[in-house]
């Protein structure tokens, strides 16, 4: 008997993957359940796990091929795992990267990403997922580590290829697709305004212990200023609204986008209902996507329907940006980098924690006095933290 491998529902809005790569030859045993391939989607990637145990009788989709939900992937044929003869024993490996190969083996997607980087020594990879389990990210950030210094210093310079063609993934090209689409469509402006960190940074040092002691996650500043933000747009519906056609759509609901940079591309998490939850719970969701998004894990419906989004380019160091808006939403709110500057409180020149930040917004729902009227809340909420407490 046997059984078509087909390409699983993608997830909303998408209709075609891209097989990425095959983790099973034709011939070789599986199990039920067990990864035969991973495909790759404009938002993620996916394993495609094996209907049935028996042998992987024949590939339909070859690594490249452009696929569609339901097309025939490969064919198991079931009961089959020991007709096949064995075959002639190979030499050995080199005993060292036995091991080695053993872990990469605990995470399929990890395999490929070891594949594409042969530079990295298997056995020098840090483990970080559940049970010592290495997954993609382990990978990527032991290719992106500095090389050792060459043993020779007169050693020859590489007569390699000056130029590298390589084709852009299905996320990086839905990326620039995506980006440019909302310069083209959307009537972008982008307003500026800065905070006095003082008081949050305050708050943070006086209860960051308990708080992680309490809730088991560390309060950082995401959380107050998604609580800033949600309160600004409870008060500024417009922000969190979208055009459809000659129709304004207000949303009553606050699912806000979290732009995540990996090692892949610019990924964007959604928190669900981010009004509902507690500064512990938006900060441990936080950290669940977060974690999902370096492990390439992320599902179609970690990253669908967000109303707005909160981009963090302080992390990278940058001072003042002026990020593009996630299509179909109307606005994105940029955080910087927090440096100590002087600035005058009561005509005196003191020296404080200072972060400038900005809303990019489309002219064509939101006008001037909305886009200010929202950072100053903001800025508000941030510089008398009490007022998150009191919805002020």
């Amino acid at each position: 008997m046997s059984t078509p491998v087909v390409v699983p529902s993608l997830g909303e809005s998408v209709s075609e993957a891209t097989v990425a790569t095959w983790f099973k030859k034709v011939g070789d045993a599986v199990n039920q359940d067990e990864p035969l391939c991973e495909l790759e989607t404009d938002k993620v990637t996916l394993e495609v796990n094996s209907p049935a145990s028996g042998v992987l009788e024949s590939i339909a989709a070859a690594t490249g091929a452009n696929v569609n939900v339901g097309a025939t992937l490969g064919v198991i044929k079931a009961g089959a795992a020991g007709a096949k003869a064995a075959p002639a024993a190979a030499p050995a490996p080199v005993a060292a990267a036995a091991p080695a190969a053993a872990a990469i083996n605990n995470g399929p997607a990890a395999n490929k990403a070891l594949a594409e980087n042969p530079q990295v020594n298997p056995a020098a990879i840090a483990a970080s997922g559940k049970d010592g389990r290495v997954t993609k990210g382990d990978v990527l950030a032991a290719a992106s580590a500095p090389a050792a210094a060459p043993v020779a210093a007169s050693a020859p310079a590489s007569n390699g290829p000056r130029e590298e063609r390589v084709k852009m993934t299905k996320l990086r090209q839905t990326i620039a697709r995506r980006l440019k689409e909302s310069q083209n469509t959307a009537a972008i402006l982008t307003t500026f305004n800065e905070i006095d960190m003082s008081a949050v940074m305050a708050l943070r040092e006086e209860y960051k212990d308990a708080f992680e002691k309490k809730h088991g996650v560390k309060l950082g500043f995401m959380s107050f200023f998604t609580k800033a933000v949600v309160n600004a747009l409870k008060e500024l519906p417009a922000v969190n609204a979208q055009i459809d056609g000659d129709e304004l759509v207000y949303k009553n609901y606050y699912d806000i986008g979290m732009a995540v940079g990996t090692d892949q591309g610019l990924v964007v998490p959604v928190v669900r209902n981010a009004d509902q939850l507690s500064l512990a719970g938006i900060e441990a969701e936080i950290g669940r996507l977060a974690k999902k998004a370096r492990e390439g894990s992320l599902s179609m419906g970690d990253m669908s329907g967000g109303t707005f989004t909160i981009t963090n380019g302080g992390v990278y160091g940058s001072l003042l940006a002026t990020p593009i808006i996630n299509p179909p939403q109307s606005g994105i709110f940029g955080m910087h980098k927090i440096e100590k500057r002087p600035v005058v409180v009561n005509d005196q020149i003191v020296i404080r924690p200072m972060m400038y930040v900005a809303l990019s917004y489309d002219h064509r729902i939101i006008d001037g006095k909305e886009s200010v009227t929202f950072l100053v809340k903001v800025k508000e909420a941030m510089e008398d933290p009490r007022r998150l407490l009191l919805g002020l």
